[in-house]
C-alpha cells in the first residue's frame, strides 16, 4: 500500500512531494519535471489543481509514470481529477469551505469511480489559510480562511478530521502563495493529533521548507518553485537536503 510506505517513511524524515498541474502541464512537460525531481531526491508525484485537471490528465500521469519511478498521488481539484492510471489519490474534503459541494458532495460523486478504478484512497483533511482564499483554491472552494495568528482554529479542524477517521491533514497557503502556512499551525497539529501532516503553497526556498519539516510536517509540497523547466534537479536536490537534516 501507497500510504503504508509513506507512513514509514515519513516516520524517519519529511518527505518532499512536487505537484503538477495537469491543467497547465502538458504531457512530455510533466514527464520531464518528474524526471528531473526524482534525480533530485524527490519522493512523491502529486497531480492535480484547483481549476479542474483538464482533458490530458491520464495522458500526464501515464507521461509522469513512464519517465519517472516515484508514486503517482492524484491531488484532486474537483471530480475531474480521478485518474485510473495513478497509484493512490487524496480522497479529501475541504473542511473550511462554505458551501457542502467542497466538503462532502464532490466526493459523493467521485467515490464510486474511485472504488471501481481500484485507486488506493488517503483519507485527508484539507484546510486553506489566510491568504490562499485569494488563490484559486480558496476561490474554487468557497473558503471560510484560517486566519494566520489563530493556530489553534486548524487544531480545532484536524481534530474533528482524526476523530471522523480521517488519517491525513493537507495545510495550504494556495498556489504561489507570498507566506506558506504558519509554523505554529504546523507544530500545534502536529504535537496534538496523530495525522500525518502535509505542508504546501508558497514553499520557495529551503528555509521555509526546513522550518515547517522542523515544525512537524511529514510532506512537504513544492509547485511554483519548480515548474520552469530550469535546474528542476539542482532545485529539488536543494530542498530535499534541508529538510532531510531535520
Amino acid at each position: 500500500m501507497i500510504e503504508d510506505e509513506i507512513r514509514r517513511r515519513s516516520s524517519e524524515e519529511a518527505l518532499l512531494a512536487i505537484l503538477i498541474d495537469p491543467f497547465s502541464t502538458e504531457p512530455d512537460k510533466a514527464g520531464k519535471i518528474a524526471y528531473e525531481a526524482e534525480k533530485g531526491g524527490a519522493d512523491i508525484i502529486l497531480v492535480g489543481g484547483s481549476i479542474g485537471a483538464g482533458a490530458m490528465l491520464d495522458e500526464v500521469v501515464s507521461s509522469i509514470k513512464k519517465s519517472a519511478s516515484l508514486p503517482v498521488i492524484l491531488f484532486p481539484g474537483n471530480v475531474d481529477g480521478v485518474s485510473g492510471k495513478a497509484d493512490a489519490i487524496l480522497f479529501m474534503s475541504l473542511l473550511n469551505s462554505s458551501n457542502p459541494y467542497w466538503i462532502i458532495q464532490a466526493q459523493a460523486l467521485a467515490a464510486i469511480t474511485v472504488k471501481r478504478l481500484g485507486i488506493e484512497a488517503i483519507p485527508t483533511a484539507y484546510l486553506i489559510f489566510e491568504p490562499g482564499h485569494k488563490s484559486a483554491a480558496g476561490w474554487v472552494g468557497w473558503v471560510n480562511p484560517i486566519p494566520r495568528k489563530k493556530p489553534e482554529i486548524a487544531l480545532a479542524y484536524s481534530t474533528a478530521a482524526e476523530l471522523l477517521g480521517m488519517r491525513w491533514v493537507y495545510l495550504e497557503a494556495g498556489s504561489g502563495a507570498e507566506e506558506p502556512v504558519p509554523v505554529e499551525a504546523v507544530k500545534i497539529v502536529s504535537e496534538n493529533t496523530k495525522l500525518g501532516v502535509i505542508v504546501g503553497g508558497g514553499i520557495r526556498s529551503p528555509e521555509l521548507a526546513a522550518e515547517r519539516a522542523k515544525a512537524g510536517a511529514d510532506i512537504i509540497v513544492i509547485g511554483t518553485y519548480v515548474e520552469r523547466e530550469e535546474n528542476i534537479k539542482e532545485k529539488v536536490e536543494i530542498i530535499k537536503k534541508a529538510i532531510s537534516r531535520i
